[in-house]
């Protein structure tokens, strides 16, 4: 049975926080949903690169590719350096990966944006903090 492979992009830091950071959200989309193939990959500074990670899908019994950046919000890494370093021109969402001889189809997510589960995550963080006066 084929996956979908879904390739979760980070920023990358200086600071170790913000790998394990991605690599603990892979862990936690791997964890509960068995029908995704997940991977990490970074913009800079941390391993694997998002090219690096594309190459490794080449191997996985997967039949389609997404890229999901873990970003707030659209910015030029959003609209034009990650779609570079997939291979997608500039404002276009989907395309084709060619693992092991097949082209498979690529699509592009957008960040994370505003979405009412990342509110709740908000007033969480604000309840924690407050219970701390």
């Amino acid at each position: 049975m084929s996956k979908k492979g879904m390739l979760l992009v980070g920023h990358g830091s200086t600071m170790p926080y913000n790998q394990e950071l991605v690599e603990k959200t892979a862990a936690f989309i791997r964890s509960n949903n068995a029908d995704f193939i997940v991977k990490c990959g970074f913009m800079n500074m941390n391993k694997p690169t998002i090219k690096e990670s594309m190459e490794a899908f080449k191997t996985e019994p997967i039949d389609a590719l997404v890229v999901v950046p873990l970003f707030l919000a659209k910015g030029v890494h959003i609209e034009k350096d990650i779609p570079g370093e997939i291979g997608l021109p500039e404002g276009t969402k989907k395309g084709n990966f060619v693992l092991n001889g097949k082209t498979i189809p690529l699509v592009y997510a957008d960040p994370i944006g505003s979405d009412p589960l990342l509110a709740d995550l908000m007033v969480k963080k604000a309840n924690a903090a407050l219970s701390n006066l």
